[in-house]
């Protein structure tokens, strides 16, 4: 642009000069700005400089397309994009054209001020285009890096690594501070898996829940974070499952105890075949007996240490009554004959089982897993 190589001279001189109204002028009117660290506001210097550096090289030479991403913001570090967001970057490049354009009167040459005017805002243009990118590619590097944390802390709560094997990934993904959190595990949805767990965090901020999540083989596993009630609020997510039981750990306080909620969730999917009616979502909690039956052997020491033993520390016949209620079908009376009681007694000591350990003998579901506390009781106290 030959007819402009006097204002292209003056522009140049005065490029230093500019960058510094710029940054003063930013440090007037965006009240964030005056309380950047100083090696952010040097930074920013750096730009306005190379911004205005390659205003003048690209006037030179019109014909080509600006090259705005590495000529200008190739000169600030990577962590300046992850410290100001991109309507903070728009702000400060607004505020150095309007110090460019303040001054065009004595930077242009005479006569050449409207060339010099269209120059700039067809250049801060291409710099408002070119900030978009790069904060569009480093949210896409983010989120790619946020999948693989997020792969990695999944397979390490299936593992089931220490907590201190944990720690540093909760940390890098920002979980340190969320409570309860919660496993549940399901069947995967036919399709990519990136496109999977696109949907469910989606769904999750939706619905306004912490989630975290991972493809295994053919299972979706979601870490449910920040809710009392994990069951309730897996609902909002089923969609995102495939077909098939969707099984949900129990609420942990930290991440670094939820290796127990995955296991907890895993030993529920491998036994919850055992109940065709379970509901969906359904707690690993309420799959007890069908996880005892498949072999896990938490749930067993779980049905002795919080039923059997409970019942025989009390006394009083309990554990007795409970066993002929069991036996003859649950009827009061055919359990007070052969007890020699008054029906009011079986139905008191009844009550006695519930209030020790939550479970109603007149339930069939409960019935189920009182029975089986009964025999691995009977196992434990006479080994062979």
């Amino acid at each position: 642009m030959t007819s402009l190589a006097a204002t292209l001279r003056r522009l140049e001189r005065a490029s230093g000069a500019l960058a510094t109204q710029s940054v003063s002028r930013m440090d007037e009117v965006l009240p964030w700005f005056r309380s950047m660290p100083a090696d952010q506001r040097s930074w920013v210097m750096l730009i306005a400089q190379a911004g205005i550096a390659a205003l003048v090289e690209w006037m030179r030479h019109p014909e080509d397309k600006p090259q705005v991403t590495g000529d200008v913001f190739g000169a600030a570090p990577r962590e300046m994009a992850r410290s100001v967001s991109l309507q903070q970057t728009v702000a400060m490049v607004r505020v150095t054209v309007d110090v460019i354009e303040a001054q065009v009167s004595h930077l242009a040459a005479p006569g050449e001020e409207a060339a010099l005017r269209e120059a700039v805002l067809r250049y801060s243009r291409e710099v408002g285009f070119s900030a978009a990118e790069v904060y569009a590619r480093i949210a896409e590097t983010r989120g790619a890096w946020d999948a693989r944390l997020q792969a990695l802390l999944v397979d390490a709560l299936l593992r089931g690594d220490p907590p201190e094997a944990l720690a540093s990934r909760v940390a890098a993904l920002g979980w340190t501070d969320i409570d309860p959190v919660a496993v549940v595990i399901g069947t995967a949805p036919p399709g990519d898996s990136d496109l999977i767990l696109d949907e469910v965090d989606r769904t999750g901020r939706r619905a306004g829940i912490d989630v975290l999540a991972g493809v295994q083989g053919n299972r979706l596993v979601v870490v449910v974070g920040g809710q009392a009630d994990p069951v309730r609020a897996t609902l909002p997510l089923l969609p995102e499952f495939g077909d098939g039981p969707v099984v949900v750990g129990h609420a942990v306080s930290t991440m670094s105890q939820a290796t127990a909620s995955a296991r907890a969730a895993e030993a529920g999917i491998r036994a919850v075949a055992a109940w065709p009616g379970a509901p969906r979502p359904v707690a690993a909690a309420d799959l007890i007996p069908e996880r005892v039956l498949a072999g896990d052997e938490s749930a067993r020491q779980q049905l002795l240490k919080e039923v059997y033993e409970p019942l025989a520390a009390a006394g009083g016949n309990l554990l007795e009554t409970l066993s002929v209620y069991l036996d003859t079908g649950g009827t009061l009376e055919g359990t007070a004959r052969l007890l020699f009681v008054h029906p009011n007694t079986v139905r008191y000591r009844l009550k006695r089982v519930t209030d020790l350990c939550f479970l109603s003998p007149s339930t069939p579901r409960d019935a189920f897993a009182l029975r089986l506390s009964l025999a691995i009781g009977r196992l434990t106290e006479n080994p062979l």
